[in-house]
């Protein structure tokens, strides 16, 4: 799977790949092949990416094309 949209909101934010891997704490080669879909990004780097830019993890996926995040659910809060 391609995540177009990790490239986009990297670039649009003008950060590297080796600032986002950093963030992961991983290497920016295995970050690069994240926004390639050479490997499958893990469901807790893509919750940290989503916190990170403050989107939801569907936009990150291209599921919605609405960037802001959804409101915080009432179980977060206990």
């Amino acid at each position: 799977m391609n995540i177009e949209r990790l490239k986009e909101i990297r670039e649009d934010k003008d950060l590297l790949q080796k600032d986002i891997a950093k963030i992961l704490n991983i290497t920016q080669v295995q970050y690069s092949r994240y926004e390639t879909g050479v490997r499958v990004i893990p469901i807790y780097h893509l919750v940290k990416l989503a916190l990170f830019y403050n989107t939801s993890i569907d936009y990150l996926l291209g599921l919605t094309d609405e960037r802001k995040p959804y409101p915080k659910s009432i179980l977060s809060k206990k």
